[in-house]
């Protein structure tokens, strides 16, 4: 059993729902804030209602209302946030500050995990506009995390595999393209990436741990550090067809940007950071930081061969 109290906030969303759904599966005694925004959104209700069959407590709360957030606050000794911070869809990221704001006045929160799980923004202070948005924006948030001395760990460090495997990391879908593929650059730039529902058992494994107490927990495990190009190799070897390679410069794939939207071009900089510099592997974990997947051996994680195989 999971000693700590834990509450998920966004816990109807991509990944806190499978936070949610990793508390409760670990033993802990979970919460999961239900903000009245959700108006007549049934699916997000009934995703709530099936979080409280399966045990959770549901605790309302609004990031409107301070009073209402610190109250929920005070019921647990740990709080995680997963509300979105993808331009593509919602982006709550500046919210996380009134959080900040009802954990310092509560004084009881052994851990805060805010919202990130993608890659780390410390490490992106010379990334491209506008994408740099989006770790400007959490690099705020730990600011406040830290000024207020709440105890902390950062999740950080992988692509999602529901979003850059299944098509093979193509811009713009979501299932492996049909005959011809887009390398950016020669395609072997090294990529960590893991199985949403692996973040989310990572994740709930660390909030006890002292060794990730003010730390950044890194999501690189061994197996799943891979290039584009080892990618589409597995899955012509599960597909049985070769797919035509059409390789992109990364100044022709910047210049792409021209005349999107906004988010369009937020989602351009994220992968050419991550395909063409490697900004999930070109550095080594230092002593701020810990590796998921050597502190926690006995986690299974998938590995992408077999997470490709519900395509073929």
């Amino acid at each position: 059993m999971g000693d700590s109290k834990v509450l998920v906030v966004g816990g109807t969303g991509y990944i806190g729902r499978r936070i949610a759904q990793a508390s409760l599966a670990q033993g802990h005694e979970t919460y999961v804030l239900q903000r009245p925004e959700i108006g007549l959104d049934i699916e997000k209700l009934q995703m709530l209602l099936s979080f409280k069959k399966l045990g959770a407590h549901l605790i309302e709360g609004s990031f409107d209302d301070h009073k209402s957030l610190v109250e929920a606050i005070k019921q647990v000794d740990v709080v995680i946030c997963a509300m979105s911070g993808v331009h593509f869809r919602s982006h709550n990221l500046l919210l996380q500050l009134k959080l900040v704001e009802a954990i310092k006045e509560a004084g009881n929160v052994k851990r805060f995990l805010p919202s990130e799980f993608g890659t780390d923004p410390s490490r992106m202070g010379n990334s491209l506009e506008p994408g740099r948005v989006s770790f400007d924006e959490k690099m705020v948030v730990r600011k406040a995390i830290e000024d207020a001395n709440i105890p902390f760990t950062y999740v950080a460090g992988s692509c999602f595999a529901g979003y850059f495997v299944g098509n093979l990391c193509q811009l713009g879908r979501l299932t492996p393209p049909k005959s011809q593929v887009h390398l950016y650059g020669n395609g072997n730039v090294k990529a960590a990436i893991m199985d949403e529902d692996d973040i989310a058992t990572y994740t709930i494994k660390a909030i006890d741990d002292p060794r990730t107490l003010n730390k950044t927990l890194y999501l690189r495990p061994p197996d799943n550090i891979l290039t584009q190009s080892q990618l589409i190799q597995i899955w012509e070897k599960l597909n049985g067809k070769k797919l035509e390679k059409i390789s992109i410069s990364a100044e022709d794939f910047l210049a792409s940007m021209k005349g999107m939207d906004f988010a369009s071009q937020v989602g351009i900089c994220h992968f050419y950071h991550i395909f063409y510099e490697g900004c999930l592997t070109n550095f080594e974990i230092g002593e701020q930081g810990e590796e998921a997947s050597k502190l926690y051996p006995e986690v299974e994680y998938t590995r992408m061969d077999e997470y490709l195989k519900i395509y073929a």
